[in-house]
């Protein structure tokens, strides 16, 4: 999914000369209405002269994709899952990081800070017994070695956040986090094989001409390792999901926001919806999805294969953001009719840009348990 023309606006507006911003309050003042003041600047209208566009499929080379494609806008490596500890305590875990030029060419400047990548990393870990969710936010400049991505290694960082991988491949691959006492440290081994999302990895999110990505995921990564919370580490192990995507515009001026469910079910199989949403109400068909098998074998899904219902709203005390926080998926031709509910309802990330992202339940809304399953739900522009 496309998540970045607020982020955009936020490294624009924040200003990145002033160093690294780290919180687990919210940004500061001065960026709070970031994401409002220029929402928009990954639409169609916006100006990409100069910039790479993602205008039909292309081949797919690895480890190379792994890292980062300079010339477009925006790109995302995109690490959630659910963990548990050998006694059941379950986690969700969240690490991302975001790349961003801030110009088509490089400004010709010898000042070794010059860049024209802008960076920022999220992090979160919701503890479900303890009914917590821990959220932080880092910026950074894309110099002096303060933030990038490298293929040989395999390596994406922040400061001393960071995923990285083999010599020469992805897996298997360490992602490492800390901040202010919350800690995570996972290897993440192979699964299924990699799905090209949309058309070969071409993806569509609106009818306009070049609105797309490259888009990529890997849907059930094998998980070990430890988190750390409230002064105690605990061993874990389960599964997470790895979403790549880079592109120049996406959403059209008409697209207010999206739902995406990204859901691993105990009987093998795995999920992947969004719901673009139009800002006069209703989905814009551009929607689209996967179900993965067991065996990896991809069933895609346009607007018209899926539909979901929200159940239950939450509203952020600190925004006064309203979301759906709980859905009634269904995906007739997978044979699914599941509801999605959070493990914890207050899992907002309360920056700028401000959006729910959170570890939830999957069970057969027939209530008779035939399916269920665990994942991660996006919920943006509410």
């Amino acid at each position: 999914m496309d998540r970045t023309a607020a982020a955009l606006a936020l490294i624009v507006l924040a200003g990145l000369a002033i160093g690294v911003f780290r919180s687990d309050q919210g940004p500061p003042p001065q960026t709070r209405n970031a994401a409002a003041a220029l929402g928009g600047v990954l639409g169609g209208d916006a100006d990409t002269t100069g910039y790479a566009r993602v205008t039909g499929p292309r081949p797919f080379r690895f480890p190379a994709d792994h890292g980062a494609h300079p010339d477009y806008r925006s790109e995302w490596w995109y690490f959630t899952g659910n963990v548990d500890t050998p006694d059941g305590r379950p986690f969700g875990v969240q690490l991302t990081f975001f790349r961003f030029a801030l110009a088509p060419s490089m400004p010709s400047r010898r000042s070794e800070w010059a860049t024209r990548q802008a960076w920022m990393a999220h992090f979160a870990v919701t503890d479900v017994q303890a009914q917590k969710h821990h959220a932080f936010q880092r910026l950074e400049r894309g110099a002096l070695g303060l933030a990038g991505a490298t293929t040989h290694p395999v390596r994406i960082w922040l400061d001393d956040w960071r995923a990285v991988g083999g010599p020469d491949a992805l897996f298997p691959l360490t992602l490492d986090a800390r901040e202010n006492g919350v800690a995570v440290h996972l290897t993440l081994r192979r699964g299924k094989p990699v799905v090209l999302q949309g058309d070969r990895g071409y993806s569509r999110k609106s009818a306009e001409p070049g609105n797309a990505s490259y888009y990529y995921s890997y849907t059930r990564l094998r998980a070990s390792g430890r988190v750390h919370v409230d002064g105690r580490d605990y061993p874990v192990r389960g599964s997470v999901w790895l979403d790549r995507e880079w592109s120049t515009s996406a959403l059209a001026e008409d697209q207010a926001g999206w739902d995406w469910f990204a859901l691993q079910l105990d009987d093998g199989r795995d999920v992947m919806v969004y719901r673009l949403r139009r800002r006069g109400g209703g989905v814009d068909p551009a929607s689209a999805g996967v179900v993965v098998g067991p065996d990896g074998a991809v069933t895609r899904l346009q607007a018209g294969d899926f539909t979901g219902v929200p159940l239950r709203y939450w509203r952020s005390p600190e925004t006064g953001a309203r979301y759906p926080v709980a859905w009634r998926l269904r995906l007739p031709r997978a044979g699914l009719d599941v509801t999605v509910h959070p493990r914890l309802d207050s899992q907002e990330m309360a920056f700028s840009p401000r959006y729910w992202e959170g570890a939830v339940t999957v069970s057969d809304a027939g209530g008779e348990g035939n399916v269920r399953g665990t994942g991660y739900l996006e919920l943006t522009g509410y």
